[in-house]
C-alpha cells in the first residue's frame, strides 16, 4: 500500500494532476482557427440562440458531466476540504473517460452550505449533460440530490449513494443464485445508516427484498423508535417491518445477508455462526473491512465480497457509474430513475454467465470491456 502511495504522490507531481484538454478539432492555421473560434463560431452560437437544444447538437455538453464535491466527506478520510479533494475528483474525470468515454471536469466548492451548493451547480449546469455529486457528507447530499433532481432539467446521480447500492445489488442478484436464495426471502442487515447504507436498503426494497434491517451505531433503527433522528425516519418507514431492536449482534440472528458500509473491524466471525446457513458477507470497509474475508470465511461465511482488489468479488463503484451516465446521456434522458438504475445493476450481474458462478465470481472484473457497454445499454432501454 506505501509503494501505491508514493506511485500517486510522483506520477501527480510529474504530471500536474490527471486530466487535460485536448481540442477535438485541428488548429494550425487561419483558416481553421477562424472555423473554431471568430468569425465562424458566431454561427453556432446564433443557432443555438434560435433553439436552446442545438446546444446537443453543436457542444460538448451532450458528453460532458460535472463531477462535484465539497471535499465533506472524502474516501475514508473525512471532511479534508475542497482543494485536497481535487485528486480525487480528477482520478474521478480519468475514470469517466477511460471507462466510458464520458467528458468531466472536476469541480470542489469551496462551500458546505447547501443552498450554495445548490445555487452553484444550477449556475453551471448549461454547460453540462449530467452532474455527478461526489463525497459531499450526508444528511446534506441527500438535501442536495433531491433539490437538484427536482430544479434541474439533466441527471444529477450522487455516486456514494446510488453506484454503491448498484453494485451491491449486482453481486447480491449473483450471489443469492449461487446461494440458491431468492431475494424476497431473506434477511437482509445493513450495517452503516448513512448515504451509502441508506441507498442500499432502498434499492434492495425497490428490487423485491421484503426484510431489511439497517443498523448504525446505535443499533437497529426501528420506526417506532422514541428516539428516531429525523434523517432516518424516511428508511425507518419502509424497512425493519417486525421493528426489531437491539445492538448489531442480535440484529443480525437468522439473516441470510450481511452489508457492511460502516467500520473496520466490527463484526465478528462468530457471528455469522448464528446466521442462516449459506450465509453472505458483503463488508466493504476501506481500506479495512468490517470483517476480512479470511476471517468471515473461518466463521463459516458462504460467499464474502470486499471493496478491495486483492480479494475476490470486489463492490466496485467504477462497475456503474461510466456507463450509467454514458447511457443517461445517449438518451438525452432528464434523470437517472430507480428503474435505470435496477436495470445497470442487473445488466452487471448479467456479465457473467449463470454457468461461471461461484463463491468467488459473483461480480465482473472492472477491466471487463463488455461492462459499461452492457451498462449504459441496459440504463438507455430502460429510458425509453
Amino acid at each position: 500500500m506505501t509503494d501505491v502511495k508514493q506511485a500517486a504522490l510522483q506520477l501527480s507531481e510529474e504530471k500536474g494532476g490527471k486530466i487535460e484538454v485536448i481540442s477535438k478539432v485541428p488548429i494550425t492555421n487561419m483558416d481553421e482557427l477562424a472555423v473554431a473560434y471568430t468569425p465562424g463560431v458566431a454561427a453556432v452560437s446564433s443557432a443555438i440562440a434560435e433553439n436552446k437544444e442545438d446546444v446537443y447538437r453543436y457542444t460538448s455538453k451532450r458528453n460532458l458531466v460535472a463531477v462535484v464535491t465539497d471535499g465533506s466527506a472524502v474516501l475514508g478520510l473525512g471532511n479534508i476540504g475542497p482543494e485536497a479533494a481535487i485528486p480525487v475528483m480528477e482520478g474521478k474525470s480519468a475514470l469517466f473517460k477511460a471507462f466510458a468515454d464520458v467528458d468531466a471536469v472536476p469541480i470542489s466548492l469551496d462551500t458546505q452550505d447547501v443552498e450554495e451548493i445548490i445555487s452553484h451547480v444550477k449556475a453551471i449546469a448549461p454547460s453540462f449533460g449530467g452532474i455527478n455529486l461526489e463525497d459531499i457528507a450526508a444528511p446534506r447530499c441527500f438535501e442536495i440530490e433531491r433539490r437538484l433532481k427536482e430544479e434541474l432539467d439533466i441527471p444529477v446521480f450522487h455516486d456514494d449513494q446510488h453506484g454503491t447500492a448498484i453494485v451491491v445489488l449486482a453481486g447480491l442478484i449473483n450471489a443469492l443464485k449461487v446461494a440458491e436464495k431468492t431475494i424476497e426471502d431473506v434477511k437482509i442487515v445493513i450495517n452503516g445508516g448513512g448515504s451509502a447504507g441508506t441507498a442500499i436498503a432502498k434499492k434492495m426494497i425497490h428490487a423485491g427484498a421484503k426484510n431489511v434491517i439497517v443498523c448504525d451505531i446505535d443499533g437497529a433503527i426501528s420506526e417506532d423508535d422514541p428516539e428516531l433522528q429525523e434523517r432516518h425516519k424516511e428508511l425507518a418507514s419502509i424497512s425493519n417491518p417486525d421493528h426489531l431492536k437491539g445492538s448489531l449482534e442480535e440484529v443480525v440472528k437468522d439473516a441470510d445477508v450481511f452489508i457492511g458500509v460502516s467500520a473496520p473491524n466490527v463484526f465478528k466471525k462468530e457471528w455469522i455462526q448464528t446466521m442462516n446457513e449459506k450465509a453472505i458477507i458483503f463488508a466493504m470497509a476501506n481500506p479495512t473491512p468490517e470483517i476480512m474475508p479470511d476471517e468471515a470465511k473461518e466463521g463459516g461465511a458462504f460467499i464474502v465480497a470486499t471493496g478491495r482488489s486483492d480479494f475476490p468479488n470486489q463492490i466496485n463503484n467504477v462497475l456503474a457509474f461510466p456507463g450509467i451516465f454514458r447511457g443517461a446521456l445517449d438518451a438525452r434522458a432528464s434523470d437517472i430513475t430507480e428503474e435505470m438504475q435496477i436495470a445497470a445493476a442487473q445488466g452487471i450481474a448479467s456479465i457473467i454467465p449463470d454457468d461461471e458462478l461461484s463463491v468467488e465470481n459473483i461480480i465482473p472484473n472492472a477491466f471487463n470491456p463488455n461492462v459499461s457497454k452492457i451498462v449504459a445499454k441496459s440504463v438507455n432501454e430502460a429510458a425509453e
